[in-house]
């Protein structure tokens, strides 16, 4: 058995410095990363940011550590946030084994790479410079901090992207990346296999997601033929009122369901009886919706830009097609059997347990 911490102090994402706060942090990639360490039979132990901390006291599987923050305007919660207090607890804990911190560029993995950079693997997801001011303190950091001064840390990509990325800068970067993991114990495959005429959506109502897109795609699908087909809108977000009128213009009220933000256990049903998940994205990295949606045997019709894409495509997962349209629909529909059968087949390897294991393999 191996003790394990594990430093991720964004729980969730905040599209503004204002972090909203949440009943739980129960249904976050790296709380179920977490329990996969656990199960697999292991010690492991989460370090959080306070900023992070729900508003109802919740008991959890493993002890959770939650660090203040200092200097936020500088050092941003949301994105950047700087805790002093970490490295006096990793030169006072010796007795783990494995270390794992969340992205190179973080002040986080810095204290961890030097303070113990035997021990410590850095989860990489970044491809592309943080957009910070610029992109210079990103720049700088890659090229002269982490190209110096935490050379000697591990780096596991979380994508092909971010591995062809970060070995720019740094030398023991790990060939084959690590996707989030789920906890396929929350996600049942479906014992009737049916699945209903309809399609989801898991997302912020913001506008990198596009879900307009969606929506208007989904529209011309409806009119080619396929009256019989519902969409489900799960999510809440600053675009919600507008994107309601543009379901009424279209004349789709009957048939797209805005379901504001949902907890696992009423989402996860919706995802599994849906033909396929729907992604419009024009901005994003790692999507933890398309993992959970794979996991439940559902296809995924996407953009190439979340890193994903390149597992989607290779696996035939899904379809991915920038600007995709109705056609794609069609298609998903046409195939949906083979797609649905080629999720479950590869679902087993998003398995948060085997994620974990492939983490300590690398340290034993």
């Amino acid at each position: 058995m191996s003790k394990v911490l594990v430093i991720n102090p964004i729980l969730y994402t905040a599209e503004t410095n204002r972090i909203p706060r949440v009943d739980s942090i129960k249904d976050t990639m790296i709380y179920t990363m977490c329990l996969g360490f656990l199960r697999a039979g292991h010690e492991v132990t989460l370090i959080a940011a306070e900023d992070y901390r729900p508003v109802r006291g919740e008991k959890y599987d493993f002890p959770i550590l939650w660090f203040h923050t200092v200097c936020r305007r500088l050092f941003m919660p949301r994105c950047f946030p700087y805790m002093p207090g970490i490295r006096r607890f990793l030169r006072n804990h010796k007795e783990y084994d494995i270390i794992v911190t969340s992205e190179v560029f973080a002040t986080w993995s810095f204290t961890a790479a030097r303070v113990a950079p035997e021990k410590t693997v850095i989860w990489h997801e970044l491809a592309a410079y943080n957009h910070m001011l610029h992109q210079i303190p990103a720049k700088f950091w890659y090229r002269f901090v982490a190209g110096f001064l935490m050379r000697r840390a591990r780096v596991v990509p979380r994508s092909e992207e971010a591995g062809a990325f970060i070995r720019q800068f740094m030398p023991k970067v790990e060939v084959e990346p690590i996707d989030h993991g789920v906890d396929l114990e929350k996600f049942p495959v479906p014992e009737s296999g049916e699945r209903e005429d309809c399609f989801a959506v898991v997302s912020q109502l913001i506008p990198r997601k596009q879900i307009s897109h969606t929506i208007e795609a989904f529209r011309d699908f409806v009119k080619s033929g396929y009256g019989t087909y519902a969409l489900h809108i799960i999510g809440e977000g600053e675009e919600e009122m507008s994107l309601r009128q543009l379901v009424c213009r279209l004349g789709l009220e009957e048939k797209v369901t805005f379901h504001g933000k949902l907890s696992h256990e009423k989402l996860l049903p919706l995802v599994a009886s849906s033909r396929a998940l729907l992604v419009s994205t024009q901005k994003d990295n790692n999507m933890v919706s398309i993992v959970e949606s794979i996991a439940l045997g559902t296809p995924v019709v996407t953009t190439s830009v979340p890193y994903n894409a390149a597992y989607i495509r290779r696996e035939e997962l899904g379809i991915v097609e920038d600007g995709w349209t109705a056609e794609a629909l069609e298609k998903i529909i046409s195939e949906n059997g083979r797609y649905v059968a080629n999720c479950l087949a590869y679902r087993e390897q998003l398995s948060n347990v085997a994620c974990a294991e492939r983490f300590l393999a690398l340290v034993e």
